[in-house]
């Protein structure tokens, strides 16, 4: 596996401490370093980070790990250990950034929260990601993302009418965290190159999951209406929904602009409803919303998903399939555009998500998958810290790495 350095990613040259475990921090990390950061994550001697062994395992490896721990050096160091809060420090006053993820007042515990760095690495940038923040009343409960979701009105407004609330079958809370964080981190770096200060980032995961809740909040003070769920459909857009088609499969069509609109009635053998004047405009077509969406439905259930994309081209109507993962495999447009890097494990090929966004000069690129436990600890630990061969050998006797 090459290790070497060779990255010139944008972020090339930046020092990263990872102290979380589990998702929103080690994302975070994750992205950073897919953009040539220098992360290194700091895991317990004792199994890591738990992500090595959830979901699908093979040869005692959680897949999902050669992902997410990819382009980072994995050092063990028992953070319960006196030595071992010596050994964090030193490395967290050799960095620019540190992420942790534990509940508010652990760290603190620890003697490594942000105080402690205020004089020793002034620069430092503290990413803070919790479940509802380092302030306030809730600050100190235990917020997975699940919960988290829930409280941000995020899960409120996702399932059918009169039905439980759904959730997406992902982590997205976390992950949205981590894009906030990483974005976070981002910004007080830039503004560091003013100031010639760090500073704290502190991400709550529900309020990053709130900041996707668009205008319910403003609809709610203003208008006092509160969105509810709407199954396939969005509230007060009209039509934009999803279909069954002859095949089984369905399709996604957005036909809720006025001239788009007219194309797709067009398109479907509808002229009438093309030039109807109570359909003109977006207003009308919520308040007929059932009655057009029984008609696009009902035509869609005719015919098969390449039949329907392919008048809905001709037209010039947004439209596209429901994909799975085999589904974006297959396609060509997944593959011209790079979303799936090969990395190796054991001599076997995996293939796994490409980060994004591409930038054209300084793109972001995987340069090895997720390492074994340990496996950077002679790297980091004699080459950033200095340590000889004999400290090396006093720590792992006494448990510490």
């Amino acid at each position: 596996m090459n290790q070497i350095q060779t990255h010139t990613g944008p972020l090339n040259g930046y020092r990263v401490i990872e102290l979380g475990q589990l998702l929103a921090g080690p994302f975070t990390g994750c992205m950073l370093g897919y953009f040539g950061a220098e992360i290194i994550k700091i895991e317990s001697p004792e199994g890591g980070d738990p992500i090595r062994g959830w979901r699908e395992v093979q040869d005692g490896t959680s897949l999902w790990w050669h992902s997410l721990g990819r382009n980072k050096k994995s050092v063990t160091i028992d953070l319960k250990s006196d030595r071992g809060i010596e050994l964090a420090k030193q490395l967290i006053n050799s960095a620019d950034v540190v992420i942790e993820n534990f509940r508010p007042g652990v760290v603190e515990k620890w003697g490594i929260g942000p105080e402690q760095f205020t004089d020793s690495n002034p620069k430092l940038v503290y990413a803070r990601i919790s479940g509802y923040g380092q302030t306030g009343p809730y600050a100190k409960k235990a917020g997975f993302a699940s919960v988290c979701e829930g409280m941000s009105g995020f899960r409120y407004v996702n399932g059918f009418d009169g039905g439980p609330p759904v959730r997406p079958n992902l982590s997205i809370g976390d992950t949205i965290a981590g894009i906030h964080t990483a974005l976070g981190i981002t910004m007080a770096l830039l503004e560091r190159e003013k100031s010639g200060q760090g500073q704290v980032v502190d991400v709550a995961l529900y309020e990053a999951m709130f900041n996707l809740m668009e205008a319910v909040v403003p609809e709610y003070d203003g208008a006092g209406v509160i969105r509810e769920p709407s199954g396939s459909t969005v509230t007060g857009i009209a039509p934009t929904n999803t279909y069954l088609c002859a095949d089984g499969k369905y399709v996604v069509i957005g036909g809720n602009g006025d001239s788009i609109f007219q194309r797709l009635m067009m398109g479907i053998g509808h002229p009438d409803l093309a030039e109807d004047s109570r359909l003109a405009n977006n207003a009308g077509r919520v308040e007929h919303e059932d009655e057009i969406d029984q008609i696009i439905g009902g035509w869609c259930s005719a015919r098969s998903v390449a039949d329907v994309l392919s008048v809905m081209e001709q037209q010039r109507v947004p439209a596209g399939p429901i994909y799975n993962v085999e589904d974006m495999f297959n396609d060509e447009h997944f593959q011209a555009r790079g979303l799936f890097e090969q990395v190796e494990i054991n001599g076997k090929p995996l293939k796994i998500p490409a980060i994004l966004p591409k930038l054209t000069r300084t793109e972001g690129k995987t340069q090895w998958p997720g390492p074994e436990l340990g496996q950077h600890n002679d790297e980091v630990l004699k080459g950033v810290l200095g340590l000889s061969d004999q400290d090396m050998e006093t720590l792992q006797d006494n448990q510490v790495i």
